[in-house]
């Protein structure tokens, strides 16, 4: 169970700069996209004329430098970490950009994991942002929760696919933010189909779309339904997600416009 949900904690400051809006993104379970999504939603902000960074939080399988085309490692003085900076301008932190070698593991206990979360909020000069955007790692465990209990977040973006056992699972973490007391500002459906560049015909692959049922009886807008785009992926693997072209079709544009429109009322 959560801890008590009546709790006040204490939220961390950041000293170098003011941060406008801080979104974390959360899944219920891998393998729905996240990580792609959180990426995307940066890239898009940061079109729009925003100034975005992107605070990678899956500590254990961080993957938001490699999508960026990243490499090399964070400066660190003193206790200041200065953030990596994309061909885009977005800033990111994460603990690839610490480790000696990329594909070090990190093999931590959950404190530990939470205190660095914890440092890459307040000890990186992210200096004045519109939006940080918060890559969690998937589920309800300890880095969740200390972002919740303890990081500034304004809104919780959920990110599930269409299969009814990742429906289930997404209630599991909408419930949690509920209980944590942090506002969730909408769901997206991420392999929602596959649409035929040629006919355009829309397949459902993964199955029937569940995700108007979670948004009815939670009462959480759909921020968006995203397609297969198997050029995301290569992209992704490339590290060249910048270069993806949001606007086709409506791919992701709509979720941009969507999020804006809610944070603005």
């Amino acid at each position: 169970m959560a801890e008590n949900s009546n709790n006040i904690f204490e939220k961390l400051q950041n000293p170098y700069g003011a941060i406008t809006h801080t979104i974390a993104v959360m899944s219920g379970k891998g393998g729905v996209g996240k990580s792609s999504v959180t990426a995307l939603l940066a890239v898009g902000l940061s079109r729009k004329g925003y100034q975005v960074g992107v605070l990678d939080a899956d500590i254990t399988g961080p993957s938001i430098p490699k999508v960026f085309g990243i490499k090399g490692r964070a400066e660190v003085i003193g206790e200041t970490i200065l953030p990596r900076e994309s061909v885009q301008g977005v800033k990111i932190i994460s603990i690839n950009l610490l480790l000696e070698k990329e594909d070090d593991p990190v093999i931590w206990r959950g404190p530990l994991l939470a205190g660095t979360v914890k440092q890459f909020y307040e000890q990186v000069d992210w200096g004045d942002l519109d939006f940080l955007v918060v890559d969690l790692p998937p589920g309800t465990g300890d880095v969740p929760l200390t972002v919740m209990q303890s990081l500034p977040i304004d809104g919780l973006i959920v990110v599930s696919s269409p299969q009814e056992l990742v429906a289930l699972i997404v209630k599991k973490a909408i419930h949690m933010a509920e209980m944590m007391r942090t506002p969730i500002w909408g769901l997206i459906e991420n392999m929602s189909y596959f649409e035929c560049p040629e006919c355009r015909k829309k397949t459902e692959i993964f199955g029937k779309s569940r995700i108007e049922d979670v948004s009815r009886e939670s009462g959480i807008p759909i921020l968006g339904k995203l397609p297969i785009m198997p050029e995301v992926a290569e992209l992704s693997d490339e590290g060249k997600i910048e270069t993806v072209d949001l606007i086709g079709g409506g791919f992701f544009e709509g979720v941009v416009a969507n999020l804006l429109r809610k944070i603005n009322g």
